[in-house]
């Protein structure tokens, strides 16, 4: 009988604290945060991508609490990405995450292992940012017409460089798979040089985001064909789209959001989207963002999940298709 009653005692002392428990962690949403948020970057202090993360960390930090930008570059983004998805899901590490490092390095990298729907709770979309289609100022062609007639009369004399996996690589992959062009790819270990060389017409083409290339656009130093988006861009309204161009299914921007380790409670998540989409539609932040030819993208945690899923399935794609793996 005493061993009866203890049992009992202990089974309701265990169903007594469950709602103790849970009170604990509604209250500590509730005063969220309490301490600083850390950002990681997954890339080096400087580029696009580590500047956006401090305007949207600037803009935290004035509505909803201090928030600490921390770069973790390294493996391709994949070095931040293992890390942040092993931290606690309590709201107090996030990640401004990007098409490269949570779409992207997933199906290029053996060595990641992490699917980024499962290991991340998406919290809101940032910012959309181009890819543009540019020609050497040798290739003859004022329209992607132009060029693929160009490139069928001179088959396997027209070269594209880029870096294993990304962006120009990856698309411009594609591009000769669905206009059925034989161009070939010339591998970089950086952006730089390879830009160098389609400058100096040792490459032809490629297909990079604007932010790369608008400056090189405007200086007359490259010619746009193309913007490998649904709609033309208002800085370049003269240059079509690859839709108007007969591609209707190459819309495919670069973009940024914030995600956080997988469990991560819904209020801390509402809260932080409310913030990140409140500080975007600010004039501010929209003239940040346009200096990097991006656009404010704002939604619910929901809608960036549903994107999340469909990038992550069309980059993927893209990486297997053009045979890009890294160990």
């Amino acid at each position: 009988m005493t061993t009866r009653r203890s049992v009992l005692r202990a089974i309701a002392g265990a169903g007594a604290v469950l709602p103790v428990a849970a009170l604990h962690a509604a209250r500590a949403q509730q005063g969220y945060p309490n301490r600083p948020i850390r950002m990681i970057v997954p890339f080096p202090p400087g580029g696009p991508i580590d500047t956006m993360a401090r305007l949207v960390g600037e803009e935290l930090s004035e509505s909803i609490g201090k928030v600490v930008v921390e770069n973790r570059p390294g493996g391709g983004s994949t070095i931040a990405t293992k890390y942040v998805a092993s931290q606690q899901p309590d709201g107090y590490t996030l990640m401004f995450g990007s098409s490269g490092s949570l779409a992207v390095a997933p199906a290029l990298y053996s060595s990641l292992d992490i699917d980024p729907r499962k290991a991340f709770v998406p919290i809101a979309t940032v910012a959309l940012l181009p890819h543009v289609f540019v020609v050497n100022l040798d290739v003859p062609a004022k329209t992607i017409a132009e060029f693929v007639a160009y490139a069928k009369t001179n088959p396997g004399k027209i070269n594209f460089g880029a870096g294993l996996g990304t962006p120009p690589h990856l698309l411009s992959t594609l591009f000769k798979t669905e206009a059925h062009i034989d161009v070939v790819y010339i591998p970089y270990n950086g952006s730089a040089q390879s830009v160098t060389d389609l400058l100096g017409g040792r490459t032809q083409f490629t297909i990079d985001g604007l932010v790369t290339l608008y400056p090189l656009i405007k200086a007359g130093k490259v010619r746009p064909l193309a913007i490998a988006r649904g709609e033309r861009w208002p800085a370049l309204p003269d240059v079509p789209t690859l839709v108007e161009s007969g591609y209707p299914d190459f819309v495919l921007d670069a973009w940024t959001g914030v995600v956080a380790p997988a469990g991560t409670p819904a209020p801390i998540v509402d809260k932080l989207n409310a913030a990140i989409n409140t500080a975007l539609k600010t004039p501010a932040a929209q003239a940040s963002l346009a200096k990097f030819s991006a656009i404010a993208k704002t939604g619910t945690p929901d809608d960036f999940r549903n994107f999340l899923a469909d990038q992550t399935q069309r980059w993927g794609a893209i990486v297997k298709l053009a045979n890009a793996r890294i160990n």
